[in-house]
Formats: C-alpha cells, sequence, structure tokens
C-alpha cells in the first residue's frame, strides 16, 4: 500500500495529493475524485525484483452529482510459483523431488472511497475504507482493517492538498496453520520455536502537497507540485526527530496540447551510513512519459525502489480511460 499506483504520478515522485482528480484519488487523496465528470477506470502493471514479484493495480470511480463521487480500487502484490520443500525429505530419509509443491504469497489491498465538496468555497473532502488481505500459500493469511482521510483546497490556481493515512492505525490479524509450522518449527536447532506475532499494526502517516499549474500561449502547460511526507517515527528522511520524520519530494509535468506529457521527479531523501560511518545523502529520481487522446490515456514511469545506486530501476505502465467516451 506504500509503493503508489498510476504511472503518470509515479513519474512525478508522488507528487500529486494536491493536484490528483481523477480516478487514481482514491488511493493519492480520495477529495480528488469530486473533480470527476464521467466513469474512469484505471489500470497499472508493474513488475519488481528482477520480475520476481507482480504488482497490479485496477480502479473504478463515477460521479454522484455535482459535489460528491465514489470508487472503488485493488492492488495486488504477489510473488508466485515459489517452491515448497518442506516434504522434500521423505519418511525413511531419501530426497524426492517429486514432492516439491508449489504455492504464492500475495498481498491485496481493497478500497472503498468517497468524496464530496464542502459548504465553503474551494474545499473538499474525502474517505478511504481499506481492507488489506494477506496470504502466505496455506501456511498463513491475515485480514486487515484502516481508513484514511483527504482533503484538498484550491485558491488563486494553487491546490493544497493533505492526506492522512492509516489514521486510525490499520491492524492485521495473523491466522497460521500450526500443522504447516511444526513441519519447519525443529528445522534448524534452537530456531523457529515459538509462533510469529499474529498482529501487525500500520502507524499513521501524513503527507501535506501544494501544486500550480501554468499555461503558456494555450498549447504549453507546466504542473510543479511539491510534497512533504511524514512518518511520526524516527527514520533516515533527511528531516528527523523522535517526534516526526520528513521526506521532501518534488515533481514536474510538461504538456502540449493536452497530448504529450513529460515528467519528472526526486524524492526518497536518505541519510545513509557509509562503510566509514560517514552520512551520504541518496534520494530517488523518476521520469515518466504520457499521451493522451480522446478520454484514453497511457503513462510509462521508469521509477527506482531505493535509491539512484543501490536499486534497480522499475518499468511502470498504466492506461486511464474515460468510459463516456463509449457512449
Amino acid at each position: 500500500m506504500n509503493i503508489g499506483v498510476d504511472a503518470a504520478a509515479l513519474g512525478m515522485s508522488s507528487t500529486v495529493v494536491a493536484s490528483t482528480n481523477d480516478v487514481n484519488s482514491g488511493y493519492w487523496n480520495p477529495a480528488g475524485l469530486v473533480n470527476l465528470e464521467d466513469h474512469q477506470i484505471s489500470l497499472m502493471h508493474a513488475n519488481y525484483f528482477a520480475n520476481i514479484a507482480q504488482y497490479d493495480y485496477i480502479g473504478y470511480a463515477i460521479p454522484i452529482d455535482d459535489r460528491s463521487a465514489w470508487g472503488i480500487s485493488m492492488i495486488r502484490f504477489g510473488v508466485d510459483d515459489i517452491m515448497d520443500t518442506t516434504e522434500l525429505i521423505d519418511n525413511q530419509g531419501n530426497i524426492d523431488y517429486n514432492r516439491i509443491s508449489l504455492f504464492s504469497t500475495a498481498d491485496y489491498g481493497f478500497t472503498f472511497s468517497y468524496a464530496r465538496k464542502l459548504p465553503v468555497e474551494g474545499f473538499q473532502y474525502g474517505v478511504n475504507a481499506k481492507i488489506i488481505r494477506r496470504i502466505i500459500g496455506k501456511f498463513a493469511n491475515s485480514w486487515g482493517f484502516g481508513f484514511d482521510f483527504g482533503l484538498q483546497f484550491e485558491k488563486n490556481d494553487w491546490k493544497f492538498g493533505l492526506m492522512l493515512r492509516d489514521i486510525t492505525t490499520t491492524y492485521n490479524i495473523w491466522n497460521i496453520d500450526e500443522e504447516e509450522y511444526k513441519k519447519i518449527s525443529d528445522a534448524i536447532p534452537g530456531e523457529n520455536q515459538e509462533l510469529p506475532e499474529s498482529t501487525e499494526i500500520t502507524l499513521p502517516k501524513a503527507q501535506l502537497g501544494v501544486s500550480r499549474k501554468f499555461d503558456f500561449h494555450n498549447d504549453y502547460s507546466l504542473l510543479v507540485a511539491s510534497n512533504l511526507n511524514m512518518r511520526f517515527e524516527q527514520t533516515n528522511d533527511i528531516i528527523s526527530s523522535k517526534m516526526v520524520s520528513i521526506d521532501p519530494a518534488v515533481g514536474f509535468e510538461f504538456g502540449y496540447t493536452d497530448l504529450v506529457f513529460v515528467r519528472a521527479g526526486a524524492g526518497n531523501f536518505q541519510n545513509v551510513t557509509q562503510l566509514d560511518n560517514t552520512e551520504k545523502l541518496n534520494f530517488q529520481p523518476n521520469i515518466g512519459l504520457g499521451f493522451k487522446y480522446k478520454g484514453i490515456q497511457v503513462d510509462y514511469a521508469l521509477t527506482d525502489l531505493g535509491n539512484q545506486s543501490t536499486a534497480l530501476y522499475s518499468n511502470i505502465f498504466s492506461l486511464k480511460v474515460d468510459l463516456g467516451i463509449f457512449r
């Protein structure tokens, strides 16, 4: 749930909390859903870790009236065809490769969004209800629940956004198959002797964003956006304290006749300790391209899971369609 969706947003280093205004707002800031004019659907696919992991997303949203809208989305991040070797050795101590089976491990995130304009001009809000489902083959599975709250404000061509994620904390409760666990509990003497913790807690996070779009000669445009991503714990972020850690990000989108877009951004600024105990500032650069024609938008982003020197880049593709074009 932290990776993000939509290649257009990821190409700008996810700096869209203030400017998001389409079906993908359900993830970035549900308040943006009120800007929808018709039904929209969005799809995204990405491969991570040398194509070992698959990341997929689908979202759908629709306006209710001129002041409110709703949406639904699903995210899956999974690794498939993992070899289960817990029964590789039979009761006589012989290795039998026919006893190897395959399983998948996957995380699912289901989000239900609602947005509405406030009576105060320029303000709009949105809420998310999230269901988290995690599966590790036949060994363990969990259910989790959480809520997000988003707010947007626009004045004099400036847009401001606030996104509060997991505002009540998000809990995942695990159910572990004890019979399957016993098969590995004594595989290494002294290891895996006790069942893992059955509860996971995701702490709240906050994102504060600002953006402005500049138009030049009716053909060219430039969207400038910035985020402050806050976590309420001490981390390696460039601004860090025991109370809060802040990771700034900046993004740009250059457009031509609302048809072709070029994007770039930088974020994930981290103070990384080197082998000689000195600190080095690392960051994550992103770039992207987009093409929009008659309600169909195709986007591509080249992003990085870590920083510009230690992680492989990932290619991300997404598709957004205004379903009104089929009427």
